[in-house]
C-alpha cells in the first residue's frame, strides 16, 4: 500500500511538472506581449516624450491635458462608448436571431451558415472600404440610390454627418459579427430537448420557450459574447482609418484613432502613452460591470433561483 501510495504522489508531482512546463511558453507570450508593454506604457505616460527626442518627465501633465485642455479626448470617449453601444446592442440581437433561423431545419443551412460568417474572415479594412461605396451620395451609392429612386428621399449624408456617421459604422460592425452568429449557434445545439419538451407538456408556446428556456440555458454564452463585443469594440479603429479620419469634427474620433494620431502622426508619444493607459482603465471598469452584474442573470443547471 505505501509503494502504491508513494507511486501516486510520484505521478502527481510528473504531472504538475509537465503542466508548469508547458504553461511556459504561456507565461513568457503574457509577460512580454502584453504585461511588459502594458507597464511600459503606463511608465512612459508620465512623460514628455517627442518622436526622435529625449524623455522629460512631466508627473500627471499629460493626464490633466487631457482632461482639462485636450480639443480632442472628451469627444473621443463619447464617440467611442456610442459607437460601443450602439455595435454590442446591434451584433447581439442580430447574431442572436441569425442564429436561431440557422439551428432550424432548412434546406443549405450549411452554406446559409457559410454565408453569415464569410464576413468575419474578410479584411476589416477592404470591409470597410466596400462598404464606402454603398454610403457614397454620387450614382455610385447604392443605399442613397434607392432613397432617391424609391422613396423619394434626398441623399444621406452617412459618413459626412455627425448624426449618421457613428450608427453607420456600428452597421459595419454588426454585419461583420459572424463570430459571434458561430458562437449563438453553437450554444443553442447544446440547450438540453428535455428542457423544451417539459415547457411544452406544460402548455409553454414558442415565444415562452425562448424567454423561460432558451435564454436562461444561453446565459453563459451571451456572457461571453457581451464581453467579447464590448472589448472589441472599444478598441475600435479601423473605421475611422480607413473612411473618416475622425470627422465630420470629432464625431467619429474614437480613443484608438486619437492614440495613433498622437502617437504616430503628431509624434506625443507622451500623451499617446496616457489615452492608451486610459482606454485600458475604461475597458477594465466595463469588464468590471459585467462581471459584477453576471451573478444577477446568469443561469447554471442545477443551481436553485
Amino acid at each position: 500500500m505505501k509503494v502504491t501510495k508513494l507511486k501516486m504522489l510520484n505521478n502527481k508531482a510528473d504531472e504538475r511538472r509537465t503542466a508548469y512546463i508547458l504553461l511556459i511558453p504561456a507565461f513568457i507570450g503574457l509577460t512580454f506581449l502584453t504585461y511588459g508593454p502594458l507597464l511600459a506604457v503606463f511608465i512612459l505616460s508620465f512623460f514628455e516624450m517627442r518622436a526622435g527626442g529625449m524623455p522629460s518627465f512631466v508627473g500627471l501633465q499629460n493626464y490633466i491635458q487631457l482632461f482639462t485642455t485636450d480639443p480632442f479626448f472628451k469627444d473621443s470617449i463619447k464617440a467611442t462608448v456610442y459607437f460601443t453601444f450602439l455595435a454590442v446592442a446591434g451584433s447581439m440581437v442580430y447574431s442572436l436571431v441569425v442564429a436561431m433561423l440557422l439551428n432550424r431545419k432548412i434546406p443549405a443551412r450549411g452554406i446559409f451558415r457559410a454565408i453569415f460568417f464569410l464576413p468575419y474572415m474578410l479584411p476589416a479594412v477592404a470591409v470597410y472600404l466596400g462598404w464606402d461605396w454603398l454610403y457614397r451620395t454620387d450614382n455610385f451609392g447604392l443605399f442613397n440610390y434607392i432613397l432617391n429612386n424609391w422613396f423619394g428621399i434626398s441623399n444621406v449624408l452617412f459618413l459626412a454627418h455627425h448624426a449618421w456617421v457613428v450608427p453607420s459604422l456600428a452597421l459595419v460592425a454588426v454585419w461583420l459579427c459572424g463570430n459571434m452568429i458561430v458562437i449563438f449557434l453553437a450554444g443553442l445545439q447544446n440547450v438540453p430537448a428535455v428542457y423544451h419538451e417539459a415547457a411544452q407538456i406544460d402548455g409553454a408556446n414558442a415565444w415562452q420557450r425562448l424567454w423561460k428556456v432558451t435564454l436562461p440555458c444561453m446565459s453563459p454564452i451571451i456572457f461571453y459574447n457581451l464581453l467579447m463585443s464590448v472589448i472589441f469594440n472599444l478598441q475600435v479603429v479601423t473605421p475611422a482609418l480607413a473612411l473618416t479620419q475622425g470627422t465630420p469634427g470629432n464625431a467619429s474620433r474614437f480613443i484608438t484613432f486619437l492614440m495613433y494620431d498622437y502617437a504616430f502622426r503628431r509624434g506625443h508619444l507622451g500623451l499617446a502613452s496616457a489615452v492608451s493607459f486610459l482606454l485600458f482603465i475604461i475597458i477594465a471598469i466595463f469588464t468590471g460591470i459585467l462581471f459584477s452584474t453576471s451573478k444577477m442573470w446568469i443561469f447554471s443547471e442545477g443551481e436553485k433561483k
